[in-house]
């Protein structure tokens, strides 16, 4: 038992020097074998003889060690092929950004108004719709010389025909098209729900695929079945089967969308993560910016989602020019086709394998034989800090994108005198702005604040914006209805956009970094699943919108005052987490155990770190047993065996 323990505590497999003392008699004869030294050729075939488990055979460290040894032996992001490979992650971003923001436009509330056979207007009472544009303006619109209609019951809606004007720039949308208006205008929130549930569970079921079977399949088949269920949403007859073949749509695009984001993450060396995520996310906006003048041109709108959705047959050919992620190959132990990945970049890069210094592919034939190690996302449950970090980015990113549909509604108006404005490109425009300006921020924040320090300081201004909103207005509406208080609601109105636009601001900056840092602190081996669950998070605080607007703005005070208090419990939960920047991405779980929090101001010349650093870090797991085995570990071992 003893000898079982010591050969533990060692870290190793092989039998330890006593343990050759005395070898088992041999099998056929029966009889114990004497006590005496054995012949050293028969000691040596008994001992071959004994089987190695093949758990105790570790993977050799310089295998592991991509952004140390691997990445520098392929140049980095100086190769020719691996810039190829970042610039195609970039270019179908603008799509993205196109099929990201189509609600706006496809299910616009139009302006509209009764126009009977005769050509006599026939009024049926003040038909105001439910708003599911930014604005929130959406009204019955009154032609020239038509009286203002009187006060009557939204519900009646007698009227056998519509007429319609859209400001979204198309002729003809969703809701002209199938008259969803009066009593049918929760089918158009039904419609906006289909797309996002449909990113959250692609997100979550893509992200367990990717960890499984790779990035590459998983975006090849998302694209394929995208280009199917995306051209047959323009060809649909009814708003259900819209709505089915749109949750469809959002399946593939997650997938889509997440084998890209870890392609990116996973191509780069530790300074140039975040610089490359950030140009993706800006021509994904430039999608957005342009998505207006898409939609003027094309008119109607099953033009227009054709449009959006032919771009992606370029992607097929990115079957034959993208290969699977190298570091990915590695981390899971598929040498043997990291081997021919590696000879490709080599080739494609016109490098010569003698630049192998420190002798990567000759670890990697000594390897080749090793059995594929994949793991899936829920070992994550039995781990100490990783599950915990994963959980706490999980709720900044609920939280940042559920607050902004707060910030956005206090700021556009979910009553008409706080709107600022009445025009809908000038409210999507200014949403646009917004995030741009968000996004241009955070890389000088992060760039000096490093990735936790960046995270504090938007979810604080964010956090304060929620709080003065909520208080600091309620104070001033008080004292603007004194008589000599010389306040008047206008005032409240302007600290109310104020207040908006620093909350939408910080908001969006804490959904975008929160997503890109759980990128960063993820295993390799499970990174699909952890952005998986980020980014459905995301979409749980995007869903919120759409069942705000369902419910008619009900409880959208409670709403608010709930994301408020979020903030401030992540505020606490973000110094828990440790400081990913300049640092190699973890590769398997016990790598991503060891990501330490580092103090947010570093230490002063003589003074002592109350924390651990990653090189001072050891595993502790082992001392209920030190006891037992300490008789036979020398003095200048720990417990885990390190020197």
């Amino acid at each position: 038992m003893a000898i079982d323990r010591r050969r533990e505590a060692g870290g190793g497999g092989r039998p330890l020097p006593e343990e050759n003392g005395s070898v088992p008699g041999a099998v056929g004869g029966g009889a114990a074998a004497p006590p005496g030294p054995p012949p050293a050729n028969a000691a040596g075939a008994e001992i071959q003889a004994l089987p190695v488990p093949p758990p105790a055979a570790a993977c050799s460290p310089l295998l592991l060690d991509y952004d140390g040894s691997v990445l520098p032996f392929l140049g980095g992001l100086g190769g020719r092929y691996q810039r190829t490979l970042v610039l195609l992650t970039w270019v179908p971003a603008l799509v993205i950004g196109f099929s990201k923001f189509s609600d706006s436009f496809l299910l616009d509330q139009p302006d509209f108004w009764c126009r009977e056979a005769d050509g006599q207007g026939n009024w049926s009472g003040t038909l105001a719709p439910i708003h599911a544009n930014h604005s929130g303006n959406g009204s019955i619109f009154l032609p020239p010389g038509l009286p203002t209609p009187a006060g009557g019951n939204a519900s009646e809606c007698g009227c056998r025909e519509w007429h319609y004007r859209i400001r979204a720039g198309l002729v003809q949308n969703v809701v002209s098209k199938w008259d969803l208006v009066c009593d049918s205008a929760w089918k158009v929130h039904i419609a906006k729900f289909s797309l996002l549930v449909g990113l959250i569970f692609g997100h979550l079921i893509t992200g367990c695929i990717a960890d499984w079977v790779g990035r590459r399949p998983v975006l090849l088949f998302s694209v394929i079945f995208i280009l199917i269920f995306g051209l047959t949403v323009a060809l649909s007859v009814n708003v259900t089967m819209f709505s089915t073949l749109r949750f469809f749509e959002g399946f593939c695009l997650a997938g889509i969308v997440l084998s890209l984001y870890a392609l990116r993450i996973e191509l780069c060396p530790p300074g140039h993560r975040f610089m490359i995520t950030m140009v993706a996310s800006f021509i994904e906006m430039a999608g957005q910016f342009l998505m207006p003048g898409l939609a003027a041109l094309c008119r109607d709108w099953q033009v227009l989602q054709a449009v959006i959705i032919c771009p992606f047959l370029l992607m097929l050919f990115y079957w034959v020019i993208f290969p699977e992620s190298l570091r990915w190959l590695m981390a899971t132990q598929q040498f043997e086709a990291s081997k021919e990945l590696i000879l490709q970049f080599t080739h494609k890069n016109r490098m010569n394998t003698e630049s192998d210094i420190k002798g990567v592919v000759p670890e990697l034939e000594k390897e080749i034989t090793r059995r594929p190690k994949k793991v899936c996302i829920v070992k994550v449950v039995g781990t100490r800090n990783l599950w915990k970090n994963i959980v706490v980015l999980c709720v900044n990113s609920l939280t940042g994108y559920g607050i902004h549909h707060c910030f956005a509604k206090s700021m556009m108006g979910h009553e008409a005198k706080m709107a600022i404005t009445h025009n809908f490109y000038a409210d999507y425009y200014t949403m646009a702005g917004i995030a741009l300006a968000s996004c241009l921020a955070m890389c000088p924040v992060v760039g000096f604040l490093g990735r936790r320090g960046g995270l504090l300081l938007f979810m604080i201004l964010t956090a304060l914006a929620s709080l003065l909103q909520l208080g600091l207005l309620n104070l001033i509406g008080k004292y603007s209805q004194l008589p000599d208080s010389g306040m008047s609601d206008s005032v409240k109105d302007k600290f109310s956009v104020a207040f908006s636009i620093v909350g939408m601001f910080s908001s969006h900056a804490v959904g975008s970094l929160s997503v890109f840092f759980c990128a960063e602190i993820t295993p390799t081996v499970i990174r699909g699943g952890g952005l998986g669950l980020v980014l459905a998070s995301a979409g749980f605080g995007r869903l919120t919108a759409p069942i705000m607007e369902l419910h008619n703005q009900k409880g959208y005070f409670l709403h608010h005052v709930i994301f408020a208090c979020c903030t401030l419990i992540c505020i606490i939960c973000i110094l828990l987490l440790p400081e990913s920047k300049n640092q190699n991405l973890p590769e398997n779980i016990p790598d991503g155990e060891h990501y330490t929090r580092q103090p947010l101001l570093p230490h002063k010349k003589g003074e002592q770190p109350l924390l651990l650093t990653n090189s001072e870090l050891k595993d502790y797991s082992g001392l209920h047993d030190s006891a037992a085995v300490s008789d036979g570990i020398s003095e200048n071992t720990t417990a885990n065996g390190m020197k």
